[in-house]
This record gives structure tokens, C-alpha cells and sequence, in this order.
């Protein structure tokens, strides 16, 4: 959508908004850099970085509000549960819905009028029109520029292609457990130093956030990043799952399908989508005018 707003093909945003959980693969930081470099400066648009702080260090930190990720839980008697999922509110939509505000003009607790907004845009494809859903709050409209001009996930990536963005990554944190093995196998096959990372990591959280922890509400159970509740180093992230394999064949057709898992398709988290089981088609950018 920034790209496509700095050509002219849809209207000049005024400003694009990263929400940064601290937490995002060195090639997204990098990404994002040039971007800003080759894309929006000489288009004129800002982009914004927003943040509520870093999420893995949050979590570890016992003297730190935490909002919880959405971590797999293996109870005491062996059932399979899973922590709320907070962090999308926390780390992405708090933090650009408090930029927007002071973008307006009105920061919090400041009531903004009601004639007073702007328009949000969201890059939702037609893939998934049915995700594409109004603001919960009257001084953000959101628009999804994509679907109007009848884009398709694969029309993004020919898109992209077509500029020189080819390698675009997807935004999520290192650590999500929504990723798929694809996602797994793409951190540890091509960036040893973050899978060293979100291995620590898994094995850090097992009893749960620091906060909770220290404050008597211990986890009565083991927590885990991946879905299979095991060590994150154990678990069986060279499996293609069926869904994973449906998906895939859904929106990109079999041959390229099979040269995506054989590459490593990663998943995606974007503050008004966050979905999880399968790959996202956006970034998490708030595009507003």
C-alpha cells in the first residue's frame, strides 16, 4: 500500500505507521529501513515508529506489566489449554491508536470530536475480504484500498516483484506461537542467531511470565511456543502439515506451493488482522490520511 501510494496509483497517504513489538526479525528492521529510504522519502511520506515496548523482554521481566501471548499450555493432568491473547492490543493497536491521537491533535484523555478522524487504511486482499472489519473507535474510518481494487494476495507479490521488493518479509515477532513449522523452519534453517534466540525463549517462559510469577500466579502447567507442547529444539517443525499444504496450494496454485514450503513460507501479524494459523498478505502498517 506505501508503495502504491508513493507511484501514485492510489491517493498520497499522509503518514504510514510501523508498530514495533521490539521483537521482529532483523529482516523486517532492515526492510522497513529501506523502504523508508527508497520509497517514502522520496515520496514524502512519513513513517512512523510506534512502540509499547519490547514484548520478549517484557515477558522475562518480573517488575513489567506483561500482556500475555498466546502460548500453548500442557496442564498438570495433561489437558491442552492456551493463554489469552493480549498482545496484539498491547503492542500494536495501543500504541498507533495513541499516535493517531496525537497526529489529531487530541491525546488522551482529550475527547475528539466527532467530525474529527482519519482514514485508516488496512491491506487486506480479497483473499480475505471477510476480515475486513470497521474501527472500534469513531476518529479512525478504516479503508482497505486492496480489496477495492480487487487486489489478490498474488497480485501483491507480482506487484512487488514488478518494483524490486521481491523479498519483502512478513511482519510478526520472532517468537509467535501462531507460526506455522514453515515459519519455524525458515528462522532456524536461515538465521541461526534468532533461532538461538526464540529457543531460549520457549524454554524461559515454561512456567509462565515473570510478572505473574513473582506476583503468586504461577502457571499450574508449562507453557510452550509451539503447538505441539514440547521444547521449541524438540519439536516437530519439519512436518507439513495439511493445513499448511492446503493453504498454500489454495492461494498460489501446486508448483508454486510446493517451491514455498521448500523455501520456507513465514507467517504474518498486522494489528487489525492477526491470524495466526495461516500466512498473513499484509505488513503492519497503519496507512493514514
Amino acid at each position: 500500500m506505501l508503495a502504491l501510494s508513493a507511484e501514485g496509483i492510489l491517493p498520497r497517504v499522509d503518514y504510514a505507521i510501523f508498530a514495533d513489538t521490539g521483537w521482529e526479525p532483523n529482516a523486517v528492521y532492515s526492510h522497513l529501513d529501506r523502504l523508508e529510504r527508497e520509497v517514502a522519502k522520496p515520496a514524502g511520506i512519513p513513517i512512523l515508529r510506534v512502540t509499547s515496548g519490547n514484548i520478549r523482554s517484557d515477558a522475562l521481566d518480573p517488575d513489567r506489566r506483561f500482556a500475555s501471548m498466546p502460548l500453548y499450555i500442557l496442564n498438570q493432568d495433561g489437558k491442552a489449554g492456551m493463554t489469552r491473547r493480549q498482545c496484539t492490543g498491547e503492542y500494536k493497536i495501543k500504541p498507533i491508536k495513541k499516535k493517531i491521537r496525537e497526529l489529531l491533535g487530541y491525546p488522551y484523555p482529550i475527547r475528539i470530536p466527532r467530525d474529527v478522524f482519519v482514514d485508516q487504511w488496512v491491506g487486506i486482499s480479497t483473499d480475505e475480504f471477510h476480515r475486513a472489519k470497521d474501527a472500534d473507535v469513531k476518529y479512525m474510518r478504516n479503508r482497505h484500498p486492496l480489496i477495492d481494487i480487487g487486489w489478490s494476495r498474488s497480485d501483491c507479490i507480482r506487484y512487488l516483484s514488478s518494483i524490486g521488493l521481491a523479498d519483502t518479509p512478513k511482519s510478526s515477532c520472532l517468537g509467535c506461537p501462531f507460526h506455522g513449522n514453515a515459519q519455524w523452519r525458515n528462522i532456524r534453517d536461515n538465521s541461526p542467531a534468532e533461532w538461538a534466540d526464540v529457543v531460549e525463549f520457549d524454554a524461559a517462559i515454561r512456567k509462565g511470565n515473570a510478572r505473574a510469577n513473582a506476583t503468586g500466579n504461577r502457571l499450574l502447567g508449562e507453557a510452550f511456543l509451539h503447538r505441539s507442547r514440547v521444547p521449541l529444539s524438540e519439536a516437530p517443525i519439519d512436518h507439513v502439515t495439511a493445513a499448511e499444504w492446503a493453504a498454500l496450494q489454495q492461494e498460489l496454485g501446486t508448483e508454486e506451493a510446493t517451491q514455498q514450503l521448500e523455501e520456507g513460507v513465514t507467517d504474518g501479524c498486522s494489528p487489525w488482522t492477526c491470524r495466526g494459523e495461516i500466512a498473513a498478505t499484509q505488513d503492519d502498517f497503519g496507512l493514514a490520511t
